[in-house]
């Protein structure tokens, strides 16, 4: 697996991997019928640093980092993730986490902020903790889940000082 830089011309597989992930209503605040357009801002939008996995030429994930907050909080990252369903298991998500603190560490970023973990996606709870996260807040009912109803959404933090860069 090769994870580099997105490209522009990874947009067609890369809106395949969005509208899987929030078809199932069941991690990500996007409704299933967000517009390509809107996908588009999200992965490439201005000041979005890119990037995808790669298995056999074929992109199987991706994720996202930008600054949490503007000015006087641009040194906490925040960041997102999908990676193909028809890919999960494979260790894609984990090898995607290591890369992006590493990439924000180099970006001069201090820490990273997940704002909006859905509590019931146990698989990336339990990823995100491995990688070094804690949850430091927890926001009752903020997530619609399509079967479950409203679940909590977990903040999620940690320091990137102990990254080797």
């Amino acid at each position: 697996m090769l994870i580099r830089p997105a490209r522009e011309s990874d947009f067609d597989a890369i809106w395949a991997i969005f509208q899987a992930v929030v078809a199932s209503g069941s991690t990500y605040v996007f409704a299933p019928d967000t517009p390509r357009e809107d996908a588009w801002q999200y992965w490439f939008g201005p000041g979005v640093t890119c990037f995808v996995a790669e298995d056999d030429g074929r992109v199987v994930g991706m994720y996202k980092f930008i600054p949490n907050q503007r000015d006087l909080g641009n040194h906490v990252a925040n960041a997102s993730f999908m990676v193909a369903t028809d890919a999960a298991g494979r260790g894609i998500g984990q090898a995607l986490g290591e890369h992006c603190l590493r990439q924000a560490r180099l970006a001069g970023y201090r820490a990273m902020q997940y704002n909006f973990v859905v509590s019931t996606n146990t698989a990336a709870v339990a990823l995100w903790r491995k990688l070094g996260f804690a949850i430091v807040g927890t926001l009752p009912k903020a997530f619609r889940h399509q079967q479950l109803g409203e679940v909590d959404a977990y903040v999620m933090y940690r320091f990137l000082d102990d990254i080797a860069t």
